[in-house]
């Protein structure tokens, strides 16, 4: 407890009741949860009996990781605090109960691409074709709807308009498919685990009897069914506390609602309130910007960041002429970073380039490379993205549920057994006329219209398949794998589709890290099994994507801002601050109240803790063209300068609107790579930067 400062003390003391702690940036969150949890067990709790959850497996594993070590060893058979994400509880609490809802135990999870292979069956299946209503859109919208806990029978009554009128119907034959294979997707573990407590009321109360305490990270970023979940395990004991910060909320457009924090108190009225304000990362000029920013929020808790440590350099505003000099003059301020002698020498994992969309850093990665600095771009391909890896988890699915029609599709003749497509499709009709899962028409091939020897083709496979699934519960889950490998011969797969050197030999690399993971699963797990390895692999690829153990401790970082949330560097490049980048060109167009676009430019200011740079351009190139820019409202703000940031804002939105422009695809989308049209303009290098006036 001495390491706790007084308002620290105060969230860990207090262990009954509702409690919201309101943690501004750098402030020592996850050291009161974990503190708190410790306080707990040392008052009497039962450890299994405190339930912690946070959004991510990176902040997971820190907190079960910062826990054991204030608890130290625990009597043999003494479960330890259960911590972990919102999808990996509903998970639990669905293999409970997955049965009352029409699902299998051994339910399947879809990821991104299973989705997109899902609803494009959908589209089809309604005759819409895919450049009519983009799949990637389609999801989007069904994401939308189930994040507000709308059915596809509730879609299509409120659809207006031709184009959301095909979606909902899109929607109904996506869930109808995905409910045949056995699976769900990500936003279904949510959505049918707030089902399972409205419609059953036994499961509810079983659910909500396992826990005397529950304790929630990032309560900001909560949406509307994880509110809901929340609500339900609590409302019984009580003991409830959320630790966030409202000014960091900047995921509403994935359906985070920040009313959620902003009204604790309305919906627990005995709640108890802590601000923890004792900033510890960043130097006082940096937070003095920060507090000034965020005061611009009007529906807002009252808090202010005070720094631990005084002193400290100016943060920087600088104005470059076009975006290929912005790139250049910071990369060439990293490389001095980088060159000073011993003593001030800067490693290159101490610095960040955060930027708002996903073009802005490919001007950066051209300058980067010209000066062979290293660096890495946060966001690229995951592991379990790569085509090899896929193959494998989907055998492995398959053997763990046959329902699982996408990976099933996808492995009866990979590698190639002599199953061609036009034979699949056969079979897969005749099981849509019939009514029955694929899986289940199989053994029916022979009675078919398919080529000769393909039939017995199909029985050759769906033996394989049953002969491995006897084995599953028998044999380490790693054995399997390495025993199916070599029976289906993936290494002669890999080496006829990857031919140049070495090519291969990586490949298949990939697969043998694929085999060592499962090893390490069932290691580190008491009771493993293979539904619970694809479980942790489906949900690790979640948020892998935006973790931050891709960066490299001899490499400079760069990501979004949105990316860059949880994190700190000591020295920091805020690109591209202005109107319609920073804020986004559709908050503007739109109308929309700016808050959230502040919160994230608050939150990228407080990821600096020794150095701060903001740059943005008098012009950039739109469509060849150079076009104009107006420095950010957020600039002004932070300076003090209220009627500048007010006719900023205005000449944006005569700008934009006069131009008759549209809203961008959101920042965090994924986009195909282009060359950056700051390095087709070819502007001559060696220009300078203006401090902003």
């Amino acid at each position: 407890m001495a390491d706790l400062n007084p308002a620290q003390k105060a969230a860990v003391e207090t262990l009954s009741g509702p409690l919201l702690v309101l943690a501004g940036a750098g402030t020592g969150k996850t050291r009161v949860i974990t503190y708190r949890i410790a306080q707990l067990v040392r008052s009497g709790i039962v450890p299994h009996r405190i339930l912690a959850v946070t959004f991510t497996n990176k902040a997971a594993r820190e907190m079960r990781e910062r826990a054991q070590q204030l608890l130290g060893r625990r009597q043999k058979g003494t479960k330890p605090p259960e911590i972990s994400t919102f999808h990996s509880l509903c998970v639990r609490v669905l293999r409970r109960h997955a049965e009352r809802l029409g699902y299998p135990k051994e339910f399947s999870i879809y990821d991104r691409g299973d989705q997109e292979s899902v609803v494009r069956n959908a589209l089809r299946s309604i005759r819409v074709s895919a450049s009519s209503l983009r799949p990637g859109e389609l999801l989007g919208m069904i994401g939308g709807w189930k994040n507000q806990g709308i059915t596809p029978d509730q879609a299509q009554a409120t659809a207006e308009g031709n184009r959301a009128e095909l979606a909902s119907v899109a929607f109904g034959h996506y869930q109808a498919q995905l409910k045949a294979a056995g699976a769900m997707d990500f936003d279904d573990l949510l959505l049918q685990t707030n089902r399972l407590f409205k419609e059953h009321a036994e499961a509810r109360y079983a659910e909500a009897s396992r826990f005397d305490h529950l304790l929630i990270d990032e309560y900001q970023d909560t949406n509307r069914l994880q509110y809901e979940i929340v609500r339900v395990l609590a409302e019984g004991h009580r003991n409830l506390c959320v630790v966030g910060d409202d000014d960091q909320s900047i995921y509403g457009w994935r359906g985070a609602e920040v009313a959620h924090i902003l009204s604790f108190q309305s919906h627990w009225p005995d709640a108890k309130v802590v601000r923890l304000e004792s900033n510890y990362r960043s130097r006082a000029p940096i937070l003095q910007l920060a507090n000034q920013l965020i005061l611009h929020n009007s529906e807002r808790h009252r808090k202010v960041l005070r720094p631990s440590r005084e002193g400290g350099s100016e943060p920087r505003m600088l104005r470059m002429e076009n975006e290929t000099l912005e790139a250049e003059h910071v990369v060439r301020e990293i490389k001095q970073l980088l060159v000073g002698d011993a003593e001030r020498r800067i490693n290159p994992s101490d610095i960040a380039i955060l930027f708002r969309t996903n073009e802005q850093p490919r001007a950066f990665e051209l300058e980067l490379r010209r000066e062979k600095i290293p660096y890495v771009l946060v966001g690229g391909m995951s592991f379990y993205d790569r085509r090899e890896v896929k193959d494998v988890l989907a055998y492995l699915r398959v053997l763990a549920n046959p329902l699982d029609e996408v990976s099933l599709l996808r492995v009866i003749n990979t590698p190639a057994r002599g199953i061609g497509t036009t034979s699949v499709q056969n079979v897969l009709d005749f099981a849509v006329s019939q009514g029955r899962p694929l899986w289940s028409v199989l053994p029916e091939a022979g009675s078919l219209p398919l080529q000769s020897g393909v039939a017995e083709r199909i029985a050759g496979f769906q033996k394989l398949i049953e002969r491995f699934r006897a084995k599953l519960g028998q044999a380490p889950i790693a054995d399997l794998l390495r025993e199916l490998l070599t029976t289906i011969d993936y290494k002669a797969e890999i080496e006829r589709n990857y031919t140049g050197a070495g090519e291969a030999e990586a490949r298949y690399s990939a697969i043998e890290e694929l085999v060592n993971s499962a090893a390490l699963y069932e290691q580190r797990t008491e009771e493993p099994s293979l539904i619970g390895f694809l479980e942790e692999a489906t949900l690790s690829d979640r948020d892998d994507k935006d973790d931050d153990d891709k960066r490299e401790r001899h490499a400079v970082t760069l990501m979004t801002l949105h990316s860059a949330k949880g994190l700190e560097f000591p020295h920091v490049y805020m690109v591209g601050v202005e109107e319609g980048i920073l804020p986004h060109q559709r908050s503007v167009l739109e109308g929309n109240s700016p808050d959230e676009e502040r919160r994230l430019c608050y939150v990228g200011v407080t990821r600096a803790q020794e150095t701060l740079t903001m740059t943005f351009a008098k012009a950039r190139m739109k469509w060849g063209k150079p076009k104009p820019c107006i420095p950010s409202r957020f600039l002004m703000e932070m300076k003090g300068d209220t009627e500048r940031a007010k006719r900023a804002a205005e000449a944006a939105k005569a700008l934009f609107g006069a131009a008759g422009s549209t809203a961008a695809a959101d920042d965090d989308a994924p986009k195909k790579k282009s060359k950056s049209p700051a390095a087709k303009a070819g502007t001559k290098r060696g220009a300078g930067a203006r401090r902003a006036r």
